[in-house]
């Protein structure tokens, strides 16, 4: 039995090492060659004759796509291009329609101003334009003015300039370097090869005199200086209400603000006031074929420099060139048509119903953050994740002015924002509907709060046929009555809820939905801890 044993171990042992050692040859002749090849090819390097896709079948022979699939494949990339233009390209064709809007009411040269002497109410279509505060609007053109020189006198709220992309270029008034106590600024236009530089402007150094001595006319003048990156610039300044009523700010812009090119500073034109409030004229972006032909007007306007070599590569990609006419072929222009369709489309999924968690500013509730990730200039983890796409999207589809100010934790300094779409459970606000909404007592803002509606369709503010044009409550302007703890409730809906207050009251339109802004200027830490939120819109039954 021992020798059975022995004898059976040995065959083991050899079999095992016999079968090791054939192993290798086992799999290299189960290896065989590709057909058409000398060896084995990887599949995930290869195509095969046909592919199923969201576009239909495509087909191809050794590879090389058929003239159907070639058709579909084209069609589709110049879809895609078309659907990436009207995403990316919405800040500069947003610029576009605010300067062709005042310019509708004859606000163009820069001596010229629109004011809302009597505030802005919901006549003017303008992306998400406040109530609240008196606004002074004006364009910049660096290209025919040169050198534009800009005094705003002390006192001023929030102003910006921003470029023709709405990128930042220099903050006034109190978010700027003047901090609030008015004084000269000089704007350089892109392609400016003069002695000039810029000075020192953000945040950081508010209130500081990082200016420079410059000779405006025959005097020398003390001034900060920012450079643009386009020849159209959009000013835009605000006036805080005084004792709830806008007739000083209006006159600090009437008397105060003065805009002229620096070469024309010992005789400049006579300042022109135009006041937009009641006015209708449209200051919001086509979102249809229209768009392509605005933005077209904007890069033959602009120097190359303007965009970078990436969006210059997506507009031509549709034929959109500066120096070259925008004719698209009937077969273009179909998939054009197509494409700001689906942008349009996808610009309000992301603008209403963002699926970025980031951007929700409380845990369990519908308010959210126009500056997702706290950056004006969108960008991911600091930079390390590029920039975040579908935040510019979603801000710049639903508003204007892009601000430091706006994005930074500064307490009691600029202004910051909070929107919401639906009521607590997500649902849309609907006109027919009444719903209530509760600010805890000491709301966290230095110079006052205000809460808007605004209309979908729009994205201006909500009008109400035959009903108030301010669909906003402000509690420096309003009489608001409060609750005994301090809080304030307010109601939206096609009527008053018995009992209610109707200080605290909007109005708004049956069959059309809503949605609602609050605003915080100078807004205090509280804020930026979240220890104090708002309720959400709840149904008031």
């Amino acid at each position: 039995m021992a020798k059975f044993s022995k004898k059976l171990t040995a065959l083991a042992i050899s079999t095992v090492l016999a079968t090791s050692f054939l192993l290798p040859f086992e799999s290299m002749a189960k290896e065989q060659p590709t057909k058409g090849f000398n060896e084995t090819i990887p599949t995930e390097i290869m195509t095969p004759n046909t592919v199923e896709t969201s576009i239909g079948e495509l087909k191809f022979y050794d590879g090389i796509p058929t003239d159907e699939t070639l058709q579909k494949v084209y069609d589709n990339l110049d879809f895609i291009r078309g659907v990436d233009v009207f995403l990316n390209f919405i800040p500069a064709t947003s610029v576009e329609g605010i300067r062709l809007g005042m310019k509708s009411v004859g606000v163009d040269d820069s001596n010229e101003v629109l004011v809302f002497d009597d505030l802005m109410d919901s006549t003017p279509l303008f992306l998400t334009g406040n109530t609240d505060t008196v606004y002074a609007a004006a364009m910049l053109d660096l290209e025919r003015d040169g050198v534009t020189v800009v005094e705003i006198p002390a006192g001023a709220g929030p102003g910006t300039v921003n470029d023709a992309f709405f990128r930042f270029v220099v903050d006034m008034g109190a978010p700027g370097p003047d901090a609030k106590k008015g004084g000269t600024y000089i704007i350089l236009p892109p392609d400016y090869k003069g002695d000039l530089t810029p000075t020192l402007n953000g945040m950081q150094h508010r209130g500081k005199d990082t200016r420079a001595t410059v000779m405006v006319g025959d005097k020398e003048t003390k001034v900060w200086i920012a450079q643009s990156t386009s020849y159209n610039n959009w000013l835009i300044l605000r006036g805080f209400l005084k004792d709830g009523k806008p007739d000083h700010a209006s006159k600090m812009w009437r008397t105060g603000l003065k805009i002229y090119p620096l070469k024309d500073a010992k005789n400049p034109k006579e300042m022109k006031f135009t006041n937009g409030s009641g006015k209708f004229f449209n200051t919001v972006h086509a979102n249809d074929y229209k768009f392509y032909e605005e933005l077209w007007h904007v890069l033959q306007k602009e120097p190359v420099s303007f965009l970078d070599p990436e969006l210059r590569g997506q507009a031509a990609a549709i034929g959109l060139q500066k120096g070259k006419p925008f004719k698209p072929d009937a077969r273009m222009k179909a998939i054009l048509q197509d494409a700001v369709e689906v942008g349009n489309a996808t610009a309000r999924s992301i603008a209403f119903k963002t699926r970025d968690e980031t951007a929700y500013l409380f845990e369990g509730k519908q308010w959210f953050t126009g500056f997702i990730g706290r950056d004006y200039q969108w960008l991911k983890d600091g930079g390390e994740g590029g920039r975040n796409m579908d935040a510019r999207t979603l801000f710049f589809y639903l508003a204007t002015v892009n601000t430091p100010a706006m994005a930074l934790q500064i307490p009691g300094v600029g202004s910051n924002y909070a929107m919401t779409t639906g009521d607590q459970s997500g649902e849309i606000l609907y006109g027919e509907k009444t719903y209530q909404v509760t600010l805890p007592a000491d709301a966290p803002a230095k110079d006052f709060w205000s809460m808007v509606a605004y209309d979908p369709q729009t994205r201006s503010e909500l009008q109400v046929p035959g009903g108030s044009k301010y669909p906003s409550k402000n509690n420096k302007r309003d009489d608001l009555v409060y609750n005994e703890d301090g809080s304030v409730t307010l109601y939206f809906g096609p009527q008053l809820p018995n009992g209610k207050p109707s200080a605290n009251f909007t109005e708004t339109t049956p069959g059309k939905a809503w949605f609602a802004m609050l605003r915080l200027y100078g807004p205090l830490q509280p804020w930026f801890d979240k220890t104090w939120a708002p309720s959400d819109f709840t149904l008031v039954k």
